[in-house]
């Protein structure tokens, strides 16, 4: 029942947005609720009461426009109250939607970069795409979850933005937490792929080094903004947004080649 709540309120705001583009009476009320939230005059907000000039002044884009907003607004609290209900389940149903997209993005780059070749195969890799979507479920999620408690409690958030707690939270997450997690990326997504243990220590000697030279240019700044500005239930949500690009780089890394490392 829980993730049914967590689908919902992060499908909300699409569903909404097709219901913003057949505007009922209902959903017209709405809009003139929206709109009067930003201070438009009374003939914009009753096009039913008013004569043909404020029907023509409320036109279907400003419609559409409040119908977006309010669509937005209510997928966001419907997020929030999901967060404070169930705030792991939440987070991790987050990641395994946005690393499984990830994926597909790099899919979809992969098929691109090679268009000049005489032969493809232009069908999408499900289960690649699903070995994604279970590490954000099951352990990208949730180690972040925990990790950012730990650190928090070892290191309480402060008011002002950049402190030297600040720089140190981010010296640890960087340097000592990101090393880590990147060895256990490669293990868990090697061994969801049925690749050997050898063959993971291969692609660890190859890929290592440069995924984490990568890593530390797009992470630290990231890192650094997310501990300094983002309210602490919201880490895990800013850094899944941000991890979506990362796996985008990630995916087409570990899948750089046709065959698997024997």
């Amino acid at each position: 029942m829980k993730l049914y709540s967590i689908f919902k309120a992060q499908l909300l705001g699409s569903a909404a947005l097709t219901n913003a583009f057949v505007p009922s009476i209902s959903q017209k009320a709405l809009h003139r609720n929206a709109l009067q939230r930003t201070g438009l005059s009374p003939s914009v907000l009753s096009p039913l009461a008013g004569g043909a000039e404020s029907r023509q002044s409320l036109t279907g884009m400003e419609m559409v426009d409040a119908g977006l907003a309010d669509s937005v607004a209510g997928a966001w609290a419907s997020y929030n109250e999901a967060l404070e209900a169930d705030p792991l389940l939440t987070k991790s149903v987050t990641a395994g939607v946005i690393l499984g997209a990830a994926d597909l993005a790099g899919q979809a780059i992969e098929r691109a970069m090679k268009e000049d070749e005489v032969e493809q195969d232009g069908a999408i890799d499900i289960a690649r795409a699903a070995r994604f979507a279970f590490f954000g479920l099951v352990l990208q999620a949730p180690w972040n979850h925990f990790y950012y408690l730990l650190l928090d409690g070892v290191l309480p958030p402060t008011v002002e933005p950049w402190t030297a707690t600040t720089g140190v939270k981010v010296v640890i997450d960087q340097f000592v937490q990101a090393p880590i997690f990147t060895v256990l990326i490669f293990c868990f997504l090697g061994l969801l792929e049925g690749k050997s243990t050898d063959a993971i220590k291969a692609q660890l000697d190859e890929d290592y080094k440069d995924t984490m030279l990568a890593n530390w240019k797009l992470w630290v700044p990231a890192t650094a903004v997310n501990i300094a500005f983002c309210p602490p239930i919201l880490r895990v949500l800013f850094l899944n947004v941000v991890f979506f690009f990362w796996s985008i780089y990630l995916s087409l890394k570990l899948n750089k080649d046709d065959e698997p490392l024997q």
